[in-house]
């Protein structure tokens, strides 16, 4: 056959093709995108889940926490007056209840000083990149602050309440309650310069630092979406947006208490701000949806991966409930999530106290009401999400873990290894393995989800 240009230009318009010759990889593509379209749902799930879990535990602290306090200063009280003859005057988690409290207290004592207005006027008078630099560097901050703060807080409970054989053993607690008092006061002034940083954005006439504050988020997506992720990888990062995203709306909450307060509560101005307010959050579940949607495409995980990730922080929820917990319910959380309620409790009190005035008996019997009304929401709160966490964690086949995790304390003291075994801080038979394999020496164990915390990524600990 002759080539020529007219029989090209045929075969060019009449040649065909069969896709189902690489049938594999054109399912594989579809179901590539049917996942994409499955990550906003699974993802909003996972983050109304962890939004509300969060929460509980800032609830937790407004509610709950006076109420346990005042218990255990009731138990102090009335205990020596009935002839106490215990081991203990206290029990740990009051001792922690009272520490939680006293940090409070002396924290929005100390926050009284800081002046908001002040800081407020000393920050409209930057320019705007450089507040952009500043709000870059303030949420840099915040992470850090966050990581190392509830290790001093974990550090100061377990030093107040681990058993000592010596009454000046308790000296130790004090250098430690004077540092968990300088963080959470810090915290607290940090998340403070953020706010005044976002209200003067919203304040500003043109809104051009509102717009460069949202188009950092979208400089997020390019920052991790090429990056390589694994199933535990991605758990850390949901966790830290569901925290990023509840202190947001507090912050927002914040910057609307303010601007009413300056505008004698006109609620004309309310009509103003809530333009703003909507633009931040849907630019933060647009970055979070777009930033999962592409890990999880070029990763390839698949989208029912969040509903271990719920079952994992329902896990939480269920197992913090049990007799035997070794943790309260809100310092799981802190650790799971890097949510630490105590420096935002502290700011939004100071910010309370002074934007709504308080005179009167009327003034009073609403403020209590408006306690009363808090309590409800947290006892409604909790109900419904250890519901929902039992049914999560039954969906997920973990009831077995759940009781191993409960039965684990009076099993390892029943067993006492000898000096030996504690020596070579293994069984015979791991050195049986290791001698087989010796390559199992430098590998580390796939960690669980339910093993890592907020900071376990740190130091490229996960696999």
């Amino acid at each position: 056959m002759n080539p020529s240009l007219t029989r090209f230009i045929c075969a060019e318009l009449t040649r065909g093709y069969f896709l189902e010759h690489n049938e594999a990889k054109y399912t594989e593509r579809r179901e590539r995108v049917y996942t994409c379209m499955r990550i906003p749902k699974e993802l909003e799930k996972l983050m109304l889940f962890g939004f509300f879990l969060c929460v509980d535990a800032f609830l937790y602290v407004f509610t709950l926490l006076p109420l346990r306090v005042l218990l255990a200063l009731l138990r102090v009280l009335t205990l020596p007056c009935c002839g106490f003859s215990g081991s203990r005057l206290l029990q740990p988690a009051q001792v922690c209840d009272m520490l939680k409290g006293l940090i409070l207290l002396l924290c929005f004592s100390m926050m009284h000083y800081v002046d908001y207005s002040m800081m407020y006027h000393l920050i409209r008078g930057q320019s705007v990149i450089k507040l952009y630099i500043i709000y870059n560097m303030l949420e840099v901050a915040d992470r850090l602050f966050s990581s190392f703060g509830q290790d001093i807080l974990d550090a100061l409970y377990w030093t107040a309440t681990e058993p000592k054989e010596r009454k000046r053993d308790s000296i130790g607690v004090i250098p430690h309650f004077l540092m968990a008092v300088l963080y959470v006061f810090l915290h607290s002034i940090l998340i403070m310069v953020q706010a005044s940083t976002l209200n003067v954005a919203f304040n500003s006439h043109n809104k051009s630092l509102l717009t460069i504050m949202m188009s950092n988020n979208f400089v997020e997506i390019k920052g991790s979406v090429f990056k390589k992720f694994e199933k535990n990888n991605l758990f850390q990062m949901s966790n830290s947006d569901i925290k990023e995203r509840f202190t947001s709306y507090v912050l927002l909450l914040i910057v609307c208490l303010r601007n009413m307060e300056q505008f004698s509560w006109n609620t004309d101005h309310l009509l103003v701000l809530l333009p703003d307010v909507f633009i931040v959050i849907v630019s933060e579940i647009a970055v979070d949806t777009i930033k999962h949607a592409f890990i999880t495409k070029f990763n390839d995980i698949p989208a029912d991966v969040y509903s271990e990730y719920r079952a994992s922080l329902a896990f939480d929820l269920v197992s913090s409930r049990q007799k035997n917990a070794y943790t309260d319910y809100s310092d799981s959380v802190a650790r799971r999530m890097g949510f630490i309620p105590l420096p935002l409790a502290v700011l939004l009190i100071r910010v309370l106290l002074s934007s709504v005035k308080v005179q009167g008996a009327l003034s009073y019997t609403c403020v209590f009401l408006f306690y009363l009304g808090l309590v409800t929401l947290k006892v409604l709160n909790s109900i419904v999400l250890l519901g929902k966490s039992c049914v999560y964690v039954k969906r997920a086949n973990m009831e077995d873990k759940l009781f191993e995790k409960s039965s684990t304390p009076s099993s390892s003291s029943n067993k006492t290894p000898n000096k030996a075994d504690q020596a070579r801080g293994q069984t015979p038979s791991e050195e049986e393995q290791a001698a087989e394999d010796p390559d199992t020496k430098h590998r580390t164990p796939k960690k669980d989800l339910l093993e890592i915390d907020r900071f376990t990524i740190c130091g490229n600990r996960i696999d």
